[in-house]
């Protein structure tokens, strides 16, 4: 296949997809192509009543007033029904397009809920939110556009045809021979455009993503003045998206003019020789108007039809990456067998993962947690610590061993059972614009008011809640609070669902020493009698563990109690020397 074919090859398989989803709809497909085909055969059957009236007006002797009257009542009338039958269409055609963008949406954002987080770790969030904001707002105008037009073009096309068959053969078929050339040129642009109009949105995705990278880390780049490097940045990609505009707008703006100097030529053959036609006495005045408005009619769907096609393109190219996203990779299915939590034992057997396969991570990793005890998890950054609460909860599979709750493999029982099994609070905080009662009932939506508020206070968040002007009702942005306020509601958000497990990554690492001092009180109430993973940097927080994994290249290297490790002499104590230096002289 050569390379021209490709773009042509892809876009077919992308229209294929489209209308497999419109094709839920095919009653009002098929109505709207009904009306089309109505309101065209009545649009056309006009001209044959003007040439009538034309030639009653243009013979010799007294004009037919009688007959001219019947003629353009006749005539209103049928302009009437067609122009309501063309309001009725129009109004199906965009409930058929805005119901099909609706789909695509919904199959979009259900996929998201399938995705692996490996696909949106390697795609950054700018991009997917383009692929199912933008391009299919583009898909919607583009399939909006072609109900409209391409529909009631193809049958004009078809329909004008055969009324000019039944007026002149010859013109006719000098009209068809011709007609093939504006397809030519149609088809050579649109090849082109479609190239042009792909890698525009594929860009186009790298700038909102850029932009939202950008706008949401402002800070850092004033902090760092970084802003002149983040605008050539942004120079660079808006250049490379200017040019595959500036070529995409350029080719499918050569379309509709194209096409409309072959049809112009054509018009010009019929006006000629249909004037010939009449000197030679084989056509009327009237037959020459009825066929030079069939041969516009005829030809103006190939200009409509030629706009449409780039139109598509466009509205194809940006399909192809919505679909690209529906199709992706879902998660391996999901077992149906829902985890028994039976006091929460915790095993790890010689587990082996990475995130690139050609780079180890973690290996041999083992371990065995009893139920209702404390284990905390340290090392130097890029050890592994967040790898492993993020196999723990299943947001990875392993690629070797197995990890087992109260003797159940994790792999064997559904995600949803394995993570209501356990509460996490991370470092990175997150909070949806909505009341603080929904942010913290989020994963407790029939908690009453009573149960939330005692959450907040055992989590020493009611403090600054109550002093909102509404409490429970008021309404926060990820903006309105600070890191250390988001993050207490995020372990109020725990302390409400009381889950028999905890992972605790960092959860108090924006959190002044008083009230972390309180926070940890907090924790140990929680923690009682629920089997805990605590992710710490400060190891002040953790000499009450049950037993610390010490971490290092992807392995356990020490582990026991603080005790234990310090008395070992080894790399704990290094670690704990090193962070109580300062405090030590």
């Amino acid at each position: 296949m050569s390379k021209n074919d490709a773009p042509r090859t892809d876009s077919m398989q992308t229209l294929r997809k489209v209308l497999g989803i419109i094709g839920r709809y095919r009653l009002l497909l098929f109505a709207s192509i009904l009306l089309a085909a109505l309101t065209v055969v009545l649009q056309l059957y006009v001209p044959i009543l003007f040439g009538d009236a034309i030639d009653r007006i243009a013979s010799t002797g007294s004009v037919d007033f009688a007959a001219l009257g019947s003629i353009l009542m006749k005539a209103g009338v049928l302009i009437a029904i067609s122009s309501a039958g063309t309001w009725v269409m129009n109004m199906i055609n965009n409930r058929l397009a805005y119901q099909t963008v609706k789909d695509v949406r919904a199959k979009a954002i259900r996929q998201i809920q399938t995705l692996p987080l490996s696909y949106l770790d390697s795609h950054s969030s700018g991009d997917v939110v383009q692929r199912i904001i933008a391009d299919v707002d583009q898909l919607s105008d583009g399939l909006l556009l072609g109900f409209t037009q391409l529909f009631s073009g193809i049958i004009t096309i078809v329909v004008t045809l055969g009324f000019m068959l039944s007026k002149d053969v010859g013109i006719t078929i000098m009209v068809l021979v011709l007609t093939p050339v504006s397809f030519l040129v149609a088809r050579f642009i649109a090849t082109r455009s479609y190239d042009m109009f792909s890698k525009q949105t594929a860009t186009r995705g790298r700038q909102t993503a850029f932009v939202s990278e950008l706008v949401g880390n402002q800070k850092i780049v004033k902090a760092f003045g970084h802003e002149r490097e983040a605008s050539a940045q942004f120079a660079e990609i808006n250049d490379e998206l200017q040019h595959y505009s500036q070529r995409a707008v350029f080719f499918s703006s050569l379309t509709n003019p194209g096409t409309r100097a072959v049809n112009n030529v054509i018009y010009a053959l019929v006006a000629l020789v249909g004037a010939w036609r009449i000197l030679a006495g084989d056509l009327t005045v009237g037959g020459l108007t009825v066929l030079l408005s069939y041969a516009n009619q005829y030809m103006k769907p190939f200009n409509d039809i030629s706009s449409v096609v780039t139109e598509l393109q466009n509205a194809l190219a940006c399909a192809a990456r919505v679909f690209e996203l529906i199709e992706a990779e879902p998660e391996p299915k999901d077992a149906d067998v829902a985890l028994v939590s039976r006091g929460g034992t915790v095993d790890i057997k010689d587990v082996a993962f990475s995130y690139d396969k050609s780079k180890s991570l973690i290996e041999g990793f083992s371990f065995h947690a009893e139920p209702g005890t404390k284990t905390a998890i340290v090392g130097p950054t890029g050890c592994g610590k967040t790898t492993f609460i993020n196999l723990l909860m299943r947001f990875y599979d392993t690629d070797k061993g197995s990890i087992e709750v109260d003797g159940q493999r994790i792999v064997d029982v559904s995600r949803a059972s394995l993570r209501r099994s356990y509460g996490m609070v991370l470092q990175e905080t997150w909070l949806k614009n909505a009341t603080v009662r929904e942010n913290i009932a989020f994963g407790r939506p029939d908690a009453t008011d009573d149960q939330i508020i005692a959450a907040a206070r055992e989590a020493h968040s009611w403090e600054f809640i109550r002093r909102m002007p509404k409490k429970l009702d008021t309404v926060i942005t990820d903006d309105s609070l600070s890191q250390g306020q988001k993050q207490l509601l995020c372990i109020t958000r725990v302390m409400l669902c009381l889950p028999p497990m905890l992972i605790l990554d960092e959860a108090t690492s924006s959190i002044d020493t008083r009230t972390e001092l309180q926070i940890q009180e907090a924790f140990d109430l929680l923690m009682r009698g629920r089997t805990s993973f605590v992710v710490a940097h400060r190891l002040s927080t953790i000499r009450e563990a049950d037993q610390i994994l010490v971490m290092r290249d992807g392995r356990i290297i020490e582990q026991g109690n603080h005790d234990e490790l310090l008395a070992k002499g080894g790399f704990y104590k290094q670690l704990y020397s090193a962070q109580f230096a300062g405090s030590a002289e």
